[in-house]
């Protein structure tokens, strides 16, 4: 809206006719006194302001108007048919004026400059509007970036307590199944039922670590306890392990994994043992697997290669993602989709890498790589294997 300033009503009713035939919206007021109360109450996007008035005249009202935060930025036209002087328009500039008209007045000039103004003030409007909108969403992201943050550490707590707390009765249960393992015949009936037990126990008791890994992954609190080991004695000891776990399959290991690794032994042989578990799990029908070390320009490369149901090439990339489970395996074999997404944080972590080779029906190949320290000599892979 654009408030005429003077006081007289033949001007005004000129201007306003002018205006309103153009399809600009106006209010009017008759003086100084009278304006200034209808600019702190209302929103004006120009004033036309005649200079010459009785009790405050245009120049003092524009310098009220430029000293308030409120109406600084309002654009004002001087009109005048008396001070045209150089001073008179050099004092409405100094004023707060944009513009100084003197009269007679051309309508098409005077069109002419409130069309700009007018056009300014809408942009600087819609610009002011705009960063408002920017500025709610600024402060609805932090908003909602310091809540998520609440929710993550108090999801983090609530994991780490809900963990603890299953942990200390699964401990007890596999303790006391392990005593009434040991207190039966080899030959009872009975034994089968609590070898089950015990290995079902073992998978919740994974589950309830991966699922605590996983969160630790995500707030950035996966800890590390890195020194220098011998990669190769890890290996071993890792393979006999599953081997007495999965007595059934054969596991065939070949290549040099004896070089020094400097990382978490711990996080590294829950990496080689999820790999391996993985290719006996996905293997149900062929039992064997196949586990190839070697080094390339100074990385360790284990692969772990299994003879089951194969990953379809599309699928490859999503193999190491939270949750991500294959198309179809889903229902035949259960599980989370955690363990090789945390296996792979663990190797990125050791500044390494995880991926795959497999055709559906043919297998798979799991692949994770290690910078390596130094290559030990045949003295030394004696000595440690």
């Amino acid at each position: 809206m654009i408030l005429i300033v003077d006081d007289s009503p033949g001007n005004i009713f000129t201007l306003k006719t002018l205006l309103e035939l153009n399809d600009f919206p106006t209010d009017t007021a008759r003086g100084g006194e009278e304006a200034l109360r209808k600019v702190l109450k209302n929103s004006y996007a120009l004033i036309i302001l005649d200079v010459q008035m009785p009790g405050m005249d245009g120049f003092e009202l524009a310098e009220i108007l430029s000293g308030n935060n409120a109406t600084k930025d309002i654009p004002i036209i001087f009109l005048s048919a008396i001070n045209i002087e150089k001073k008179y328009i050099t004092k409405g500039y100094s004023s707060g004026g944009i513009d100084y008209v003197t009269k007679p007045i051309d309508p098409d000039i005077l069109l002419l400059r409130v069309k700009t103004l007018y056009r300014l003030y809408e942009q600087n409007r819609a610009l002011n509007e705009m960063q408002n909108i920017l500025k709610k969403e600024i402060e609805f992201r932090e908003s909602a970036q310091q809540e998520a943050q609440v929710a993550s550490r108090l999801k983090e707590e609530f994991i780490s307590i809900a963990s603890h707390e299953l942990k200390t009765p699964l401990a007890s249960m596999k303790a006391y199944v392990q005593l009434l393992e040991r207190s039966l015949d080899k030959n009872d009936k009975v034994k089968i039922y609590v070898d089950r037990t015990l290995v079902q126990i073992n998978k919740l008791n994974s589950l309830i670590a991966d699922i605590l890994d996983s969160s630790r992954i995500e707030n950035g609190m996966l800890k590390f306890n890195k020194s220098l080991f011998n990669f190769g004695k890890l290996l071993k000891e890792t393979v006999e392990m599953i081997c007495q776990t999965y007595p059934d399959y054969s596991i065939k290991v070949s290549g040099d994994s004896n070089v020094l690794v400097f990382g978490d032994e711990l996080r590294l042989e829950q990496v080689i043992i999820n790999f391996m578990t993985n290719a006996i799990k996905y293997s149900p029908d062929i039992k064997k697997l196949e586990i190839h070390s070697t080094t390339e320009n100074g990385f360790l490369i284990v692969a772990v290669r299994d003879f089951g149901i194969g990953i379809p090439k599309e699928n490859h990339a999503e193999v190491f993602s939270k949750f991500y489970r294959v198309e179809g395996a889903a229902q035949r074999f259960p599980g989370l989709g955690i363990g090789l997404y945390i296996c792979c944080e663990i190797i990125h972590r050791h500044n390494g890498k995880c991926w795959l080779e497999s055709e559906p029906g043919k297998g798979s190949t799991f692949f994770f790589s290690l910078p390596t320290a130094i290559h030990m000599n045949e003295n030394q892979k004696n000595i440690s294997l």
